[in-house]
């Protein structure tokens, strides 16, 4: 969501404080995106988190966003087949991320990126440079075969790191998505912490193309190596898209201090 830097936090945290569901498309970009990626191939599995126990995790001013009173790490894998910076190609690669789902003290609903495993050791250092992702750089293999995608990966660095291995095969398609399911795809942004300030970076694509996993597979620990406990070894949901083409770019209001509920949402 758009934020005016002349609207008073205030009045913007008072209109927040009405729960709403998370809108199903993104808010338009302010301009043209600084960076284009292809996000396909995408593999969703999900766990429910009590919110205290992720809260110290998130970055600054920016605290769980939750549905009806619980929120979720995802573990998120998928090929990137091609990147623009400001209209550059700068190639592709194969990434999987462990994530949870943030709201700032203007709104704005997010995800915080706890990991990053990719295999293109390039895009790793830039990216930690310029927007301080925590991007690693790990051997990722993902592999698709009719129904079936599966996928491993291994962390370079630091030596001995986490590593995962997981297939899931996929069922029907979603034709009226859950409220869970929107609420852990249909995120129009991220938050991350960067030279002092807690930024969100604002993505636009269209709705995801969404499928059920009929069964899934997964060992390894790359939850536990981002310092998230579930309870339970099985996800709550996992999910499959062909994928989307997204535009990114950042705000360039930092998150101010968090005055808002959890699980407030955004207009």
């Amino acid at each position: 969501m758009a934020v005016d830097a002349e609207e008073p936090v205030e009045r913007e945290s008072a209109r927040v404080n009405r729960w709403r569901p998370t809108p199903a498309d993104p808010f338009p970009l302010p301009g043209p995106p600084l960076l284009t990626q292809g996000w396909h191939d995408v593999v969703f599995a999900h766990w429910p988190v009590p919110p205290e126990r992720v809260t110290p995790l998130l970055p600054a001013h920016t605290r769980p966003d939750v549905l009806d009173g619980t929120s979720y790490v995802g573990l998120v894998a998928f090929r990137v087949p091609s990147t623009e910076a400001c209209g550059i190609p700068v190639g592709g690669f194969q990434e999987v991320n462990v994530r949870l789902y943030s709201v700032d003290g203007h709104g704005r609903r997010g995800v915080v990126f706890l990991s990053m495993d990719a295999d293109a050791a390039h895009g790793v250092l830039a990216a930690r440079a310029l927007t301080g992702l925590p991007y690693m750089w790990s051997d990722v293999s993902l592999r698709s075969a009719g129904d079936a995608h599966a996928g491993a990966v291994r962390r370079r660095l630091p030596r001995g790191g986490a590593r995962g291995r997981w297939r899931a095969t996929v069922g029907e398609r979603v034709e009226r998505e859950s409220a869970l399911e929107r609420f852990v795809t249909a995120r129009w942004g991220l938050h991350t912490r960067h030279a002092g300030s807690t930024w969100w970076i604002r993505v636009a694509h269209r709705p995801w193309p969404l499928f059920r996993a009929r069964s899934w597979e997964y060992e390894g620990d790359l939850l536990e190596a981002a310092s998230v406990r579930v309870d339970d070894h099985d996800p709550v949901s996992v999910l499959w898209s062909p994928g989307v083409d997204t535009g990114v770019c950042p705000s360039l209001l930092p998150a101010p201090p968090v005055a808002v509920s959890a699980g407030a949402c955004p207009a």
